[in-house]
């Protein structure tokens, strides 16, 4: 499953010069947490999120107490302009982290949280094709068994592993997948759990896999 599975296409933007009380109405109307924020040509410049409007919001004095005080203390001109901001561009965060539409799901989820951001702005040869958030990948991790065993067995199996798709048996109980069968190599073997895990929905991964070694059946 990849993000263009999953991405929001029809993306609201705003441009850097957009009022920042115009930027909060759109966020509120529409009733989303973030807002990419793209240059006369389209390039996706930052990100304008409900975390930089209440950043604002919060005025000064919150911004001199506390965790946000010590950052005040240490990258205090970026801050100060946040305080200072009357348009999109000078609260958003910038640059922008974005991914693109042919990565996996798991990649963004990692990049999500290692980063600690909500959404990421999906580009294509440099243009703005979508955005995909948390809500999206949690969605994706609610799709049937069916589903589950569908991806594992075409994407996993045949296009990823070039195995045959009947090579592995493989049954998808509420999430919990059961790999069984016989593939070419302990690599083979070893790979296909790893992942197995990484695809959406999938709660736990157990694996009796057998590999062929000169002729000799070992259990992985």
């Amino acid at each position: 499953m990849k993000i263009r599975d999953v991405m929001t296409r029809d993306v609201i933007t705003v441009r850097p010069e957009t009022p920042l009380k115009e930027a909060a109405t759109i966020l509120t109307q529409k009733g989303i947490s973030g807002l990419a924020v793209v240059d006369g040509d389209g390039a996706v410049v930052g990100v304008l999120s409900e975390a930089d409007i209440l950043f604002k919001e919060g005025g000064e004095r919150s911004a001199h107490t506390g965790l946000l005080g010590w950052l005040f203390e240490t990258g205090g001109s970026t801050l100060e302009q946040k305080l200072a901001a009357r348009t999109a561009g000078e609260a958003m965060t910038a640059p922008a982290l974005t991914i693109g539409p042919e990565r996996p799901l798991h990649e963004a989820a990692t990049r999500m949280i290692e980063d600690g951001v909500n959404r990421l702005p999906v580009i294509e040869h440099g243009q703005l094709v979508g955005i995909v958030s948390r809500a999206d990948l949690v969605r994706a991790f609610t799709r049937t068994d069916g589903e589950i065993a569908d991806e594992i067995r075409n994407e996993i199996v045949k296009r990823t592993l070039w195995m045959a798709p009947d090579a592995v048996e493989i049954t998808v109980e509420s999430g919990d997948v059961m790999l069984a069968g016989e593939v070419e190599t302990a690599t083979d073997a070893e790979l296909l759990p790893v992942f197995v895990q990484r695809v959406p929905g999938v709660v736990s991964v157990s694996s009796e896999l057998t590999y062929r070694d000169r002729g000799a059946k070992e259990r992985v």
